[in-house]
């Protein structure tokens, strides 16, 4: 796996570690009960509760089990949304994307750019072959995104999650390193 956090960059965007100085801002979208909306968690009602979150992510990584990227605009470097891996690599050499973005920066192509950043780096980059995403029904967006940027629908994932008091199906997506396509 990585020794140091990648910093990766795009034409408009740098993907970055997200440190406690970006509290504040992830607050800010992790309070938001539409970006939360088919999130596995309640809106977030205290500063906190993200201080942990970004410390579970510290840890993953540490613990090579995955890696949270900030997102930021080049032109400000404040953090607007995150996108990474959970699950990753060996033995199984697949791992999970996960992702979410400021509600103010909806449909403008962002979370586009950084999702096909992070997927050339790990089909690049590393030895993953399958890139797995689990998505709830109603979440017609996130699915158009995945299909978009070459992800297969497989099916229904049946009462697979359990949050806000209830169970969810959910449809599961993948994209196999074979399957990936470079954009020119």
């Amino acid at each position: 796996m990585l020794d140091r956090f990648p910093q990766l960059e795009t034409k408009n965007l740098i993907l970055r570690e997200i440190t406690v100085s970006d509290t504040e801002a992830i607050f800010n979208f992790f309070s938001d009960r539409d970006v939360l909306k088919y999130y596995d968690a309640e809106p977030f009602t205290n500063i906190d509760r993200v201080r942990r979150l970004i410390h579970n992510w510290d840890e993953r990584f540490l613990n090579r089990k995955g890696i949270r990227w900030g997102i930021a605009k080049k032109d400000d470097n404040v953090i607007i949304g995150t996108c990474g891996y959970r699950f990753w690599g060996k033995p199984f050499f697949c791992a999970e994307i996960g992702y979410e973005l400021t509600k103010a920066y909806w449909q403008q192509g962002i979370m586009s750019e950084a999702l096909k950043t992070i997927l050339k780096f790990a089909f690049e980059c590393t030895e993953l072959n399958r890139i797995e995403a689990t998505v709830m029904l109603e979440n017609i967006p996130s699915m158009k995104l995945l299909e978009k940027l070459g992800f297969i629908q497989e099916g229904i994932l049946r009462e697979y999650g359990f949050w806000k008091g209830e169970f969810h199906n959910l449809h599961i997506f993948s994209l196999l390193k074979r399957d990936y396509q470079i954009e020119p």
